[in-house]
């Protein structure tokens, strides 16, 4: 089972921007996830084309499976 931590965030347009890190941490919490995305924001770190990431929109944990037929 994979897992990949998906940071979602709005930008200046109001578009929905996600940033996908796989691997995550088992032992990751949220509050660490908030303020890694905080100081994403506040350092401008991504560009986008509508423009800042100006707002956390959320994160979550996405698990996938695989099987073969």
């Amino acid at each position: 089972m994979a897992k990949v931590l998906v940071m979602s965030f709005k930008n200046e347009a109001g578009q929905n921007v996600n940033i996908r890190v796989r691997y995550p941490r088992e032992d990751l919490t949220g509050q660490e996830v908030l303020g890694v995305m905080n100081t994403i924001i506040q350092k401008n770190v991504f560009p986008t084309t509508g423009g800042d990431l100006v707002e956390v929109a959320g994160a979550y944990i996405e698990e996938t499976t695989r099987s073969s037929l």
